[in-house]
């Protein structure tokens, strides 16, 4: 398998526009073309888990916290994605777009109490992504025209490619001095038989979408308009609030724990209060606390809060507990690894054992 391939199994799963705009996620470093035998999913790109990734002939490193986040200014010996890069290992990092996504870092962690009716707890913000291309093409061209835009990158819609809608009328125009038509005559009203089609354009690919038309088009002057298209509602965002049947904290540390595979949490708020409204956010999720608190969230849950976080919970009368940052985010990996086994039965997808959170509770 080529990992060009691999890629689009990994965003199947989690995809890139789901990231936070802040985020560097995707194809870090390697050639789309080298092939795929096996992949180490860790949290964290170590030199540890660079040495595990090695020793198992791992040929790319799915690293859920992407090692490339600020602009690189240099690489060289010492760093441990300079050594990924001369090993040949890749580096693929999902990050906000897993944390968004169904199924992902987020609903693992709800998993772990068994939240039903859950909803994100902060829905992303739809932005525009595309525009409608609406264009006007005689009709023994349009075959031509219509492949044309479609190869640069018009009419995808989801899953689905090739997307269009074609209706027939009369088109007229009249050339004027200094014309040279394609159809009729300089100086005459001509009417022609069109085809209007109507098609969706990326934003991003919108320049090389009109270059392909002007080229395949057969008329001197394209009769072509773009709409603007207001984004839709979005159904999935960050973090997750939901409902379990009534349960102490004591016993919801206890779950948690359990999940995580860890020992210890930090745990704020009365052990014996019976909680029936759960928030979650894995990693840190001290940003999220305040929608926490307003959806009426009795137990806020994340990897890591502030100090002055903490208390905000307290003063607002929600219970904490906080796993540390990655173990909230680490059993997810399992999950996306029997995902993509699954999908991908030729490639081998094995879980770190060098991944460690940094800190641990003595």
């Amino acid at each position: 398998m080529k990992l060009a391939d691999l890629v689009v199994a990994f965003e199947r799963i989690a995809p890139n526009a789901l990231a936070e705009t802040w985020d560097n996620v995707g194809l870090l470093t390697g050639d789309r073309e080298q092939g795929v035998s096996t992949v180490l999913l860790t949290i964290d790109l170590t030199r540890q888990v660079l040495a595990e990734a090695l020793s198992l002939g791992a040929d790319v490193v799915y690293s859920y916290h992407p090692p490339i986040f600020k602009p690189v200014k240099n690489l060289h010996d010492g760093s441990v994605v300079f050594e990924a890069i001369r090993r040949n290992v890749a580096i693929y990092s999902p990050h906000t777009a897993l944390d968004v996504a169904n199924g992902g870092t987020n609903d693992n962690l709800a998993d772990a109490l068994g939240l039903v009716g859950r909803q994100p707890l902060r829905r992303l913000e739809p932005s525009e992504r595309d525009l409608k291309l609406i264009v006007f093409v005689p009709g023994a061209s349009f075959d031509v025209v219509s492949s044309a835009l479609f190869a640069a990158g018009a009419g995808q819609i989801g899953q689905y490619s090739h997307c269009s809608f074609r209706s027939e009328g009369d088109g007229t125009f009249l050339g004027g001095a200094g014309t040279t038509p394609t159809v009729g005559a300089r100086g005459r009203l001509e009417v022609v038989k069109e085809v209007k089609l109507e098609t969706i354009v990326p934003i991003a690919k919108l320049e090389s979408v009109l270059a392909a038309l002007r080229v395949a088009h057969p008329y001197e002057e394209p009769a072509f308009d773009l709409v603007r298209l207001h984004a839709a509602p979005a159904a999935m965002g960050m973090g997750r609030i939901g409902n379990i049947p009534s349960r102490t904290l004591a016993n919801c540390a206890a779950a948690l724990k359990r999940h995580a595979g860890v020992t210890h949490a930090l745990v704020s708020g009365d052990s014996g209060r019976e909680l029936t409204r759960v928030a979650v956010c894995a990693g840190s999720g001290g940003d999220l606390l305040p929608d926490a608190i307003r959806q009426g969230a009795e137990l806020f849950v994340s990897g890591e809060l502030s100090h002055h976080a903490a208390l905000s919970a307290q003063a607002a009368g929600v219970a904490v507990v906080c796993l540390l940052h990655s173990n909230s985010e680490r059993r997810t990996l399992e999950s996306v690894a029997l995902r993509l086994s699954e999908a991908l039965p030729e490639v081998s997808f094995v879980q770190s054992r060098r991944d460690l959170d940094p800190f641990v509770i003595g």
